[in-house]
Formats: C-alpha cells, structure tokens, sequence
C-alpha cells in the first residue's frame, strides 16, 4: 500500500509540473541552489533498429516488484519483424513537417485529428512561436530558442499521428515498443527474455536516462548512450514520454484488486497508451512494462514519439 502512495505522488508531482507549463509558472526549484545548467549538445541519431521479432510476453511478470494494475500479467503475444528509431523524432524533424504545411493537410489526419485541429487551430506544437524565420518555444515563463536535436514535446496523438503520415512512417504498437525497449535478443522462435529498463536491471542513474528533472528539461536525442536497448534504441526511459499506436485498454484476465480501484477501469477505451517516461519523472516510477494513458487531444504532458518504418 505504502508502494501505491508513493507512486501516486510521483505522479502528482510530475503533473504539478507540466502544469506550472501550462500555466506560464516560473519553472519549479527541485534542488538547492536554483535549476541545474543546460544540458550539454550531443546531436541527433538518424536511422533504425532492425527488430527480427517473434514471441514475447507483453506486461509485468508475476515476481516484478510493485506495479500496477494495468500492467497485470505478462501474457504470451508473436510480434511481426519491424524497424523502430533509434531516438524520438526531434524538433527539427517536426519543424519540417510544419514548414511543409502538414497542420493545412487534410489527407494527414485521421476524422478526429482534423476535427482537433479545426477546433483548437493549431498550426504548430501548443508552445512554439515564429520569431525572425526561425522558431521559439515557451519554456514555463521564458521563451527560448527551439533546440533543434530535442525531442519534439507537449503533442497529441493525433499530431504524432499526422506527422507519420507525412513521414511514411507510423507509431509503434504497445507490443513493439515494449519488445524494442526490453527483449535482449531477436526471438529466432523462442520467447525473448525481458529486461526491467532497456539497459538491464540496474536502477536508473544519471548515466542512463534524463529522469528527475536534472537539467529541468530535454536532452538532445543522441544523449545518454549508456541508456540503449538491447536493440540499440536510445532514450525508452526518460527524456519524453512516447505516444504508441495502442489504445489502452486491460490485459487478459484484468482484475481489480487495487486499493485505489478507480486507477485503470474507468479509462479503458479511448485513451492511448504512452510508455517510457519523461524528464520530470521520478526513476523509481518508471520501468519497460509501464502504461501511462492519455486521452490523444492531450497536449499538456511531456509527451513526445518515435517512428516505425511501413511494413
């Protein structure tokens, strides 16, 4: 029970934060002595893992520590061979889908993306800003220079979905993402065993994964080597988190035997599923088997996506 509280007030804190975002707060104090130094530059990281796939058990082992409801129980399913990116698309990235006039595309958007974007207007990410050719973006109560290496953030799934459209692309599925981030080998016809966080076992450190708000923001996508997949893929955990194609909804067997019942039940259905982690997540919060769920208008959360190739 102690476990649910704590997690539960990770979660809180985390959306105190994106709320102090929303609101144009100062950005919040985590540490003494004021907010950590930008992170240092460290670059894209173009390409894909090539992912042989095969069988894999999706969700939350039986002797994982605490977790959640929804993450109850690893449940057999076969994955199709795909290619995944190695990071999250980037602000530049998505500049480009902007400048090509990807918001004015009808043919992009899904009939509930377009009818999102008709009522909110929306020509460009919800904190972006022209300035003098190039772009701005509100940062809590600054407006800073667009990073052009970071992952884009604060986007909707339908955004995230246009954008694939545009790109020739599309969003992982929950079972893709889950076996790029945390099975250790390609199948080859066998059950793929799963890590706890894409490196291994070990907890997050600061080696690993922009968790915690150490630099009170997102790094570069090329950062945090030491964090990749068994795969190659890079920033699973932390950074942003990651809008899939799933929808979110019970695994096999779903039983409520939560004290806090009303966690996971009343949400199944039109929400989507997010994975991974952002940087004002707490680390002890976050693990490959994770479902964070959203409604896909939501553009408040530090949520951002990677691509899968068309098969």
């Amino acid at each position: 029970m102690h476990l649910l509280a704590l997690a539960h007030s990770d979660m809180h804190c985390e959306a105190f934060t994106y709320m102090r975002q929303t609101l144009g707060y100062p950005a919040p104090r985590f540490r003494a002595g004021g907010n950590a130094p930008p992170m240092k530059e460290a670059g894209p990281l173009p390409g894909d893992a090539m992912i042989a796939g095969g069988a894999f058990a999706l969700g939350a082992s039986q002797d994982a520590p605490f977790v959640f409801d929804n993450e109850k129980w690893a449940h057999p399913v076969e994955v199709a061979p795909f290619r995944i990116a190695r990071a999250p698309v980037t602000n530049a990235e998505f500049c480009a889908f902007v400048e090509d006039g990807g918001y004015l595309k009808r043919a992009l958007w899904s009939r509930q993306g377009w009818g999102w974007r008709a009522r909110t207007g929306a020509q460009h990410p919800v904190y972006w800003q022209r300035s003098d050719g190039g772009w701005l973006r509100r940062d809590f109560d600054r407006m800073r220079e667009l990073e052009p290496h970071a992952p884009v953030a604060h986007v909707t799934w339908y955004e995230a979905e246009a954008y694939c459209n545009w790109a020739g692309r599309r969003l992982p599925t929950e079972a893709e993402w889950e076996f790029a981030a945390s099975a250790t080998a390609d199948a080859a016809g066998a059950e793929a065993s799963k890590r706890r966080y894409p490196w291994g076992d070990a907890d997050p450190d600061v080696a690993r994964a922009n968790l915690d708000a150490p630099t009170m923001g997102c790094a570069d996508v090329a950062a945090f080597a030491a964090g990749d997949s068994a795969h190659g893929c890079r920033q699973m955990i932390g950074n942003v988190w990651e809008w899939t194609a799933t929808p979110f909804y019970p695994y096999p067997g779903f039983v409520i035997d939560f004290p806090y019942k009303e966690y996971s039940a009343p949400w199944f259905g039109y929400r989507k599923v997010l994975k991974g982690g952002a940087w004002a997540t707490r680390p002890r919060f976050t693990r490959n088997t994770l479902r964070n769920y959203f409604p896909p208008h939501r553009n408040d959360v530090y949520a951002g996506f990677r691509t899968c190739a068309l098969a």
